[in-house]
């Protein structure tokens, strides 16, 4: 009673350890829980708005890209202009001669010309500078007469034939791309021809995506945007020579040059960077700016992509997504916890418990070893009967090798029977031949006796075939020529007969697998069964005749017998089962295994006005 009092306290005292332990792992799960939130929640914070920011960089550079392609485009359109007119004998005679007859005819071919293409004027100015004919010569903003000496396009086409300047027109007060042509060689020049290109229509197709965009030249000055205030504005200030040399070629106006209200947050990139910028109408916003070169003027165009909103989403998107998987987490981890809790207070329950599970291992091991015994004993038993099987099983191989023997020496002596029978009446031939001094036809009959011994010779290789376990290997023979073998054995039994025998000539291609000798054996069996089917007299009619399939070649043996009974046609293939008083029933028998062994089959068809035996053997490739 004592022990079990300290074995209950010892246990108590167990218990309240756990619990302690276990309010501790409570409050160290609870402040691990909190800092890996946090420094999750912070991490997935930056992970989202760089991955929001790479998407709109992304996205940024196509359409950037796109936009440049199209004012690429908008650029190409007008160059050809300058050089072809420059090319045009009216402007060159006009520049020679300054008959007014003649600049008002140019006057009127340069607004038709300006009428087919994108290009804002067309004008022609004079060596010293003066401008002698315009398309817009009609109008009150007319550049005729006016002075664009001090023009770099102007100046840059005399010098070097061609120049490219964007400025502010002095008269009509708009801007442009100016695209000049000298006229006539360097030494002697005429003049030029200038176009000028107004870009209205692609700062509003720009101004449809809602997105500030601009292209600024080599100082940094906005040229084209879809913001009409930042015109002639500066991406970064101006030093004080490239600010001189701007206001005295008049190339801005009196624009102010201020620089534009951007400041720099963070480069992301060479061509892409993090902007404050103040908007017209959207005060100050966070952009993301993406600047690419426009080939193959010195020009940059700038993309700006709001960041604040798309940002603030992706960061809020990954919030909630890494707020879901670490309360997953957590309620893993607490479940966890809780589980290794429970553990730790059943240990006791289960170090008891495990004895008697012991115990009961112990006793089912033993009525295990006993099973194995018992199943070992089985198992001897079933290896003899299966010993015995096999012993018997040899037994009824040699009974059935034997029986196949029987009827296979019996099959042999009815094959044997005819050679001998064909070599007895060729030797009493010779006999006569001999006698009356005739060589060769004995000659021939002896030949006959010799091929006739052959085949004797392969017959009764067949029955060595069978002890070997094997049949002579098929090869191509022409079924012609066995046929005519077959025919030549049973001349001499049948002599009288053979008047009744039809063959059909023997279509092209007609050769099968099998072995000549053989095939022959099949031959003379089925010819032999037609000849003794039909009368002896004149009605007597044997036909043969041969089709050729696609995979096969069918070789048919018929006779206007008096037709198969069914009782015999049951049977006709089983051994020892024939209709003649003398027969054994082997020939057919015989026949059908020699086909079969080259993959073949004989199929029957008969009725009372005949049958007809069909041979199906594989046709031998060409």
């Amino acid at each position: 009673m004592l022990n079990f009092g300290m074995i209950q306290g010892k246990a108590q005292r167990g218990e309240h350890v756990l619990r302690l332990r276990a309010r501790r792992a409570w409050a160290a799960f609870a402040l691990i829980a909190v800092l890996v939130s946090a420094a999750a929640l912070y991490a997935v914070t930056l992970y989202g708005g760089r991955s929001a920011l790479l998407a709109i960089e992304a996205e940024g550079r196509t359409a950037a890209s796109l936009k440049v392609a199209l004012l690429r485009a908008v650029l190409e359109r007008p160059r050809a202009l300058p050089f072809l007119l420059s090319e045009d004998r009216e402007v060159q005679e006009a520049l020679r001669g300054g008959d007014p007859a003649q600049l008002a005819t140019l006057n009127g071919k340069l607004e038709r010309v300006i009428a087919g293409t994108n290009a804002s004027v067309l004008y022609v100015v004079a060596a010293n500078g003066v401008t002698v004919a315009a398309s817009n010569w009609q109008e009150t903003t007319s550049f005729v007469g006016n002075d664009y000496a001090f023009r770099k396009y102007f100046s840059g086409a005399m010098a070097h034939g061609t120049a490219e300047d964007f400025a502010m027109g002095t008269v009509s007060k708009r801007p442009g791309l100016y695209i000049s042509h000298r006229v006539g060689p360097a030494g002697a020049p005429l003049g030029v021809v200038v176009a000028k290109m107004e870009f209205d229509q692609l700062e509003d197709d720009w101004r449809e995506t809602a997105r500030p965009s601009y292209i600024v030249d080599e100082n940094n000055v906005v040229l084209i945007t879809t913001i009409p205030s930042w015109r002639f504005m500066t991406t970064s200030p101006l030093d004080a020579v490239s600010t001189r040399v701007i206001r005295d070629s008049l190339q801005f106006g009196d624009a102010p040059l201020l620089p534009l209200p951007f400041r720099t947050v963070e480069d992301l990139a060479p061509d892409a960077t993090i902007m404050r910028a103040v908007v017209p109408g959207a005060g100050g916003a966070s952009f993301l700016r993406i600047r690419l070169p426009v080939t193959p003027m010195k020009w940059s165009f700038d993309y700006l992509q709001p960041i604040e909103a798309p940002v603030a989403a992706a960061r809020r998107e990954a919030q909630l997504l890494a707020t879901i998987i670490l309360a997953v987490i957590a309620l893993l981890a607490g479940l966890w916890l809780r589980r290794r809790q429970v553990a730790l207070m059943t240990i006791a329950a289960e170090q008891r418990a495990r004895e008697d599970l012991e115990n009961r291992v112990a006793e089912r091991t033993r009525d295990l070893s006993l099973a194995r015994d018992r199943l070992q004993a089985e198992i001897a038993d079933h290896h003899t009967t299966e010993a015995k099987l096999q012993g018997v099983q040899q037994d009824l191989v040699q009974a059935n090798r034997l029986a196949i023997l029987g009827q296979v020496a019996a099959g042999v002596a009815h094959e044997i029977n005819q050679p001998v029978a064909t070599i007895r009446a060729y030797a009493d031939n010779s006999k006569v031949f001999l006698e009356r001094k005739q060589m060769q036809p004995a000659m021939d009959n002896l030949d006959l006796i010799a091929r006739l011994t052959e085949r004797i010779g392969a017959i009764t290789e067949d029955l060595k075939a069978l002890a070997r376990r094997g049949r002579s290997a098929p090869e191509p023979v022409a079924v012609g020529e066995a046929i005519e073998g077959a025919i030549l054995l049973l001349r001499s039994r049948f002599t009288g007969r053979l008047d009744g025998l039809t063959v059909q000539p023997m279509p092209d291609g007609a050769r099968v697998m099998a072995n000549r000798l053989r095939l022959e054996q099949v031959f003379i069996n089925l010819l032999q069964n037609a000849f003794e089917a039909v009368d002896a007299g004149a009605s007597g009619a044997v036909r043969v005749s041969v089709e050729i399939g696609d995979e096969e070649v069918a070789v048919a043996i018929s006779d206007n017998g008096p037709g198969i009974s069914p009782a015999i046609l049951k049977s006709m293939f089983s051994p020892f089962n024939s209709s003649k008083e003398k027969g054994l029933g082997l020939g057919l028998v015989i026949s059908k295994d020699i086909v079969s062994d080259y993959g073949g089959r004989i199929s029957v068809d008969t009725g009372p006005e005949g049958s007809c035996f069909t041979v199906h053997l594989k046709r031998a490739s060409a």
